[in-house]
């Protein structure tokens, strides 16, 4: 069954269902450009990887109750005995777990000498919050800028801090930046929002030949279809994160349009 969202599905943004989304669209990605890009080009899949902490372990010594110091008996007829401190009960408390991240990403390799043309990312939920994935990410990000090769950057996530661009005050819940190595610092910025069609874009490559047209909302669609997240989804329930008033009187009219609700 295909999604029933013209563009982005927001119920796919769910921390339980991004991660494996995350991946799976890669290898989509990866798929529909491979047989394009031969014989000159070929696709490599990389990870990345760091370790980070749990984020919902990131408070140290938060109780989760309130400990109550247990009654005493006060005997006003035994003044003079010696009455014992209530034993001390424990506190529940939640500590940083290190978590190993891995990252997927895709990389265009000229055939031969190996030379890197295009970077592909997908932002996950951790490069889109202050921590140690953010910090990572960006680490990588300046080092393609600061390169020849090219960087398509996708971010399908509404949450989080956008990855930085000079002067831009674009709001948008969605973004896809394509930045060409040899037309820095400037670059092409598709912005949407939740009832737009994801716009196809193509992939930059050397000047000169010849660039796939990228059309990532029928990849994410297919993706939807195939593995069954028609399955999975409660459209009944609100998308987490929640949307806007605006657009959740927008999605509550689109589903119940599909029957859904």
């Amino acid at each position: 069954m295909p999604s029933i969202f013209p563009g982005m599905n927001p119920y796919l943004e769910h921390p339980e269902l991004f991660p494996g989304l995350y991946h799976l669209l890669i290898s989509e990605i990866a798929r529909f450009l491979s047989p394009q890009l031969r014989p000159k080009y070929r696709v490599a899949l990389q990870v990345r990887m760091y370790e980070t902490t749990d984020e919902n372990s990131l408070l140290v010594g938060i109780p989760d109750v309130i400990v109550k110091n247990r009654q005493t008996v006060n005997d006003s007829t035994n003044t003079n005995v010696a009455v014992a401190a209530p034993t001390p009960e424990p506190i529940k408390v939640k500590i940083p777990m290190p978590v190993s991240i891995r990252e997927g990403y895709l990389e265009v390799r000229e055939v031969g000498t190996e030379a890197l043309v295009t970077t592909i990312e997908i932002l996950s939920p951790t490069n889109k919050r202050t921590g140690r994935g953010r910090q990572t990410y960006q680490e990588k990000r300046e080092q393609v800028l600061a390169s020849r090769s090219n960087l398509v950057e996708i971010d399908l996530l509404r949450k989080g801090e956008p990855m930085p661009m000079m002067g831009n005050d674009i709001q948008s819940h969605y973004r896809i930046l394509v930045c060409r190595g040899d037309r820095r610092p400037y670059a092409d910025l598709y912005a949407f929002n939740l009832p737009h069609i994801i716009p196809p874009f193509p992939l930059p490559l050397r000047s000169g030949d010849t660039e796939p047209v990228i059309d990532l909302q029928t990849l994410l669609n297919e993706v939807y279809d195939i593995y069954g997240y028609d399955l999975v989804v409660d459209y009944s329930q609100q998308p987490v994160p929640a949307l806007s008033e605006a657009d959740a009187a927008w999605a509550d009219a689109l589903l119940q349009h599909k029957g859904l609700r």
